[in-house]
């Protein structure tokens, strides 16, 4: 077949597949113009109207999408509620409680209805470790690099630090004395956490708590779980530069003592010549000592 004949073949095909496919009972039920849908299993796709592009395969996935177009649904109820358009559900209830949202990627997880271009991986509570291949021990441009932060429900990113995503700027001046009633420990973490049993160096979070409030993150129970170093950090520069700056007075004082020191040594020194030179005077003025002569 050569490449005319392929691409009419690929015309041919392309042109068949505009046809809704549907396998299931009620699945794509209230189609009209919708086009390149495919629906398997009972109810999918079941309200789409003029929606297109949409893959639905699982009992009752896309089940509420009338209008929405490119969206893939794979699971039980998966995008269940789903209005919006370039979503992704993959699992049992996968993005169920997505409603208008659209650029939406769920896997494993019910998502929040008014989600728009968030990734949910995985169930808070039900998922208790990540791993992900080809990151550990690969680096990255150290002028792009930042490190990755994550809040306790799971959400990751990085902190900003440019002025326009900041109010309230201010010196931080004795706020960051706090610092100087930590009481930094080493420690290990217990087995299941740690089999290796390295020895760490660090705060207690609770014993930070106490000096400070806000230097700690708290679990979505609100218990104290973590200490937020990268404020420490924050701190103990604010108060090494507090010494710095009294150490540079100190040493301007010095200076300026050095320089008074060195002035009235070379005072001293004239002094003592000039008394020198008097001495020397009184001496050479002196008269000279008289003997007396006994006869007798």
């Amino acid at each position: 077949m050569g490449n005319q004949g392929c691409e009419s073949f690929v015309a041919e095909r392309y042109s068949l597949s505009a046809r809704p496919y549907a396998t299931g009972a009620l699945s794509l039920r209230s189609t009209t113009t919708g086009f390149y849908n495919t629906a398997t299993s009972v109810s999918a796709l079941y309200s789409n109207t003029t929606g297109y592009y949409n893959v639905a395969n699982g009992v009752s996935a896309l089940f509420c999408n009338v209008v929405g177009h490119d969206n893939t649904a794979e699971g039980f109820q998966a995008l269940l509620k789903n209005k919006g358009s370039s979503n992704i559900g993959i699992g049992s209830n996968a993005g169920a409680n997505l409603t208008s949202g659209s650029n939406n990627i769920d896997i494993g997880n019910l998502s929040v209805a008014g989600d728009a271009a968030k990734i949910r991986i995985g169930k808070q509570g039900t998922q208790t470790a990540t791993y992900i291949a080809g990151i550990y021990g690969k680096t990255v441009a150290s002028g792009t690099k930042v490190a990755v932060m994550i809040a306790s429900t799971g959400k990751l990113g990085t902190a900003v630090s440019s002025a326009r995503f900041k109010h309230e700027i201010k010196p931080m001046d004795k706020a960051s004395e706090a610092i100087l009633a930590l009481k930094p420990v080493t420690f290990r973490y217990k087995e299941e956490l740690d089999p290796d049993g390295m020895p760490q160096f660090g705060l207690i979070a609770e014993e930070v708590e106490k000096v400070n409030p806000d230097l700690v993150v708290r679990d979505e129970d609100g218990k104290v779980n973590t200490v937020r170093y990268e404020a420490v950090n924050a701190m103990l520069l604010n108060e090494f530069l507090k010494e710095h700056r009294k150490v540079e007075e100190l040493r301007a004082i010095i200076a300026k003592q050095d320089a008074t020191n060195a002035q009235q040594q070379k005072q001293i020194e004239a002094l003592t010549v000039g008394l020198q030179k008097i001495t020397a005077q009184l001496e050479s003025g002196k008269p000279a000592p008289r003997v007396a002569i006994n006869d007798q």
